[in-house]
């Protein structure tokens, strides 16, 4: 019978966000771990999340090379060879916990790696460990609800770009937006442009010991610098009337028809 491939979530970097799911899982020495990193020199963070929890690897432990790029060729050829290194455990009865910073399900690598592992073997289970997503995190870190209420939220990987990100803006009292390292200098333009410094908040690793947080007008001073890949923005639209919402949905009296086709 073939072995299980775990996704592990570890949260976005602060070893305390680690799941007793995720941590019982972690104490396991039959289990073999694999840890995704963008390059040969660069560390895995994932990995250094569970060293910092003062977690130590099984015997078996491998390193998966995952290259930060959008040509889909280059990266089908990553899932591959990831793929074709841990299934040799898998079909010989090994479960092999894939470590994630974050939520497993949430823009991360697994899923692409477990989708290529049961395209190569049906025979292969699949199971995710949820985790604290960054945004989550990010969100208590600058002491700012998520959300609240009837709140609206969107979550948007930065990369769809600032004229993606406005025309969300009217519908939404609250955007995350991912990855913002590439259009950060466009991301704060457009703050300064439509007036919402006063309520965006910029985290970078949150979690790590070197995690840095701007809010407000401090966020103009990273015009023009380097900041981390693992980096977000959240956006508070100061702008909805929020109360008018609420009033609107007091004056629905009484129970509401159930649509069957939707229910």
């Amino acid at each position: 019978m073939s072995g299980t491939l775990y996704g592990i979530s570890l949260g976005p970097g602060d070893p305390g966000l680690i799941t007793r799911a995720a941590w019982e899982q972690l104490q396991r020495r039959d289990a073999v771990w694999v840890y995704p990193a963008r390059s040969g020199k660069t560390p895995s963070y994932a990995f250094d999340i569970v060293q910092r929890a003062g977690l130590a690897p099984p015997e078996e432990h491998a390193l998966l090379l995952f290259p930060m790029t959008h040509d889909g060729e280059k990266l089908a050829r990553a899932w591959m060879k990831a793929a074709d290194t841990v299934l040799p455990w898998l079909r010989a009865g090994r479960d092999v916990l894939f470590l994630v910073e974050g939520d497993a399900s949430t823009y991360a690598t697994f899923g692409h790696l477990a989708r290529t592992v049961r395209a190569l073997d049906a025979g292969v289970g699949v199971k995710i460990i949820a985790g604290v997503n960054a945004f989550a995190a990010a969100c208590a870190s600058v002491d700012v609800p998520f959300a609240e209420q009837d709140d609206t939220v969107a979550i948007v990987p930065a990369a769809y770009g600032v004229s993606a990100v406005d025309r969300l803006l009217p519908d939404f009292d609250t955007l995350v937006l991912m990855k913002v390292k590439p259009l950060l200098d466009e991301l704060i333009d457009w703050l300064e442009r439509r007036d919402l410094l006063s309520g965006a908040h910029f985290i970078e690793r949150v979690g790590a010991p070197d995690e840095r947080r701007f809010s407000g007008g401090e966020i103009l001073a990273l015009r023009g610098t380097k900041v981390s890949y693992l980096s977000l923005l959240i956006v508070k639209h100061p702008h909805r009337i929020r109360g008018e919402r609420i009033k609107g949905c007091l004056k629905k009296s009484g129970p509401q028809p159930l649509d069957m086709e939707t229910a």
